[in-house]
């Protein structure tokens, strides 16, 4: 594990740091550390470095909602699905929602039934392709924390500028703070301190996050998502659980500055406004997506196209809503690594590549045991 780090040597010295300082506070307490990553690709990081073993013995890393996909609700996938089905719809997707399972079926099966559905790589894709047919109506399915919203408002400066009344958005955007805040009122969880998304903090900046330890007197640090980001993202949390304190600390200064990327959020603001979303697991929580401002309603696909579906089917004994609040392992679901995989995905925590289920699959199994 410790060779594979980008610097081995630096890599023992802090890994040594924090495992003494984990030691302290297990003498302390007299348990473990628990903290929550609740970005996914941190989960994946944590993972796939090895270091969610190496400090097993002093900390316990339980996976947050931060995967956009896996956080989508059930029924907005079931409407997607349908929205696919209409005639003259073209949609247009990121690649790792094709294979996402709605109550029946999912995208890819759908295109491979006839409907013309398009994956693209970036939103402007979408609205190119949308300018390039302008007899068919794309929807551009927008899905994504706030480090991906910016390019969608991009997209939609853009469709405006070339006046596209055949482009719209499906959105299920959320924002980080609201779940976050969520997570921290549940008693259940008894969180000791959080993990904090850098990619997220680089949008909003660091000084977004401060009601953490203000409101909810909870340790945090943003981190980055190499080796030695992790271990000093744990390094702060320790030294401030250590010495009574609790504030969020930037321990990604590189990329995250204390206002964060003003103009990228100043465009987002112009077409979007927060509003209630449904999250996997968690139900319609208030404040926590972004809607598209009412003079903007014309882009609105949920406005534009009615859909009727049934109430969404949930597979029936999957964990990935437990597992999203941290409040299961991917060990504890019983379809996990057998009639769930990546080949075969009973939900979506097991298809996005930021999944938990996913990671766990792919870096916490040894010579093809299970690792809890």
């Amino acid at each position: 594990m410790l060779s594979d780090f980008s610097d081995p040597v630096l890599g023992r010295k802090m890994l040594t740091l924090v495992q003494e300082l984990l030691h302290q506070w297990t003498d302390k307490s007299g348990r473990r550390l628990v903290l929550m990553e609740v970005c996914g690709t941190h989960t994946v990081a944590f993972s796939r470095s090895g270091i969610r073993e190496l400090l097993k013995p002093f900390l316990e890393l339980k996976s947050g909602p931060g995967c956009p996909v896996c956080v989508t609700d059930q029924q907005d996938i079931d409407n997607m699905l349908a929205l696919a089905a209409l005639p003259q719809i073209t949609v247009a997707t990121f690649g790792d929602m094709m294979r996402v399972p709605g109550s029946s079926g999912n995208l890819a099966q759908a295109r491979a039934e006839g409907a013309d559905v398009q994956v693209v790589y970036s939103p402007l894709a979408a609205v190119a392709l949308a300018e390039a047919n302008p007899k068919r109506r794309t929807v551009f399915l927008g899905i994504g924390f706030e480090t991906t919203v910016p390019t969608v408002a991009a997209a939609l400066a853009q469709a405006e500028t070339l006046g596209l009344d055949n482009f719209s958005l499906y959105s299920v955007h959320k924002l980080a703070a609201p779940v976050i805040a969520n997570l921290l009122e549940d008693e259940g969880l008894k969180l000791d301190g959080l993990i904090l998304p850098g990619h997220v903090a680089a949008i909003t900046g660091r000084r977004h996050f401060d009601f953490v330890g203000q409101r909810f007197g909870v340790p945090a640090a943003i981190t980055g998502f190499a080796e030695l980001d992790l271990l000093a993202g744990v390094e702060e949390i320790v030294k401030q659980l250590l010495n009574g304190k609790s504030y969020s600390f930037n321990a990604y200064p590189r990329v995250v500055r204390e206002e964060g990327n003003t103009k990228a959020w100043s465009l987002v603001e112009r077409f979007f406004e927060p509003g209630p979303a449904k999250w996997r697991g968690l139900g319609e929580l208030a404040g926590s997506g972004l809607v598209l401002r009412p003079e903007y309603a014309h882009f609105d696909a949920k406005n534009r196209y009615s859909v009727s579906v049934p109430t969404a089917r949930l597979p029936k004994g999957c964990l990935c809503g437990e597992i999203l609040k941290g409040k299961a392992l991917p060990f504890n679901c019983r379809h996990f690594a057998s009639a769930c995989n990546p080949l075969n995905p009973v939900g979506p925590c097991m298809v996005s590549a930021e999944g938990t289920c996913a990671a766990y699959y792919k870096y916490e199994r040894r010579d093809g045991a299970l690792y809890g």
